[in-house]
């Protein structure tokens, strides 16, 4: 059996939560709007360590490009995100779209969870860090919040 048949085979009968998408509208115009990224690429400053079934998260100041990735999964493929950071952890785009006035500003951190999560109700994630993300993002008066699965 190939190994992506084995992978899915083990998987498919794992619950999954329901993530069905919420409509919203922005109050202001998006070239007025603070823009965060929170990416499952499990990114760190050097020398941060994370375990791959961590449910925390890493604050990456919007400056900082000096990230590691922590996957360390032989099955991941690394190739896009050695080529270019911003496949995953678009901070230099979201710098562009400022400088040509599209959005408003970049949020002071981003945030970078670690996509490998054994537990599929994501509870730790649903009532422990997700809402203390949720508060770093609030309190830098982020309105969007720009996802990227990894």
């Amino acid at each position: 059996m190939a190994a992506d048949a084995m992978i899915r085979k083990n998987v498919s009968g794992l619950p999954s939560p329901d993530l069905t998408p919420t409509a919203t509208v922005l109050n202001k115009p998006l070239s007025e709007c603070r823009v965060a990224i929170c990416t499952t690429a499990g990114l760190r400053s050097a020398g941060d360590i994370k375990l791959w079934m961590d449910a925390s998260f890493t604050v990456l100041p919007n400056a900082a490009r000096d990230l590691q990735l922590s996957h360390f999964s032989p099955n991941f493929d690394r190739a896009g995100l050695t080529a270019d950071l911003n496949t995953a952890y678009p901070a230099d785009r979201l710098n562009e779209l400022v400088d040509a006035g599209v959005i408003g500003s970049v949020a002071t951190n981003n945030l970078s969870f670690m996509g490998a999560q054994m537990d599929a109700t994501f509870s730790a994630i649903i009532q422990d860090t997700g809402p203390a993300a949720a508060q770093i993002l609030i309190d830098d008066g982020v309105d969007i919040v720009i996802f990227t699965p990894v």
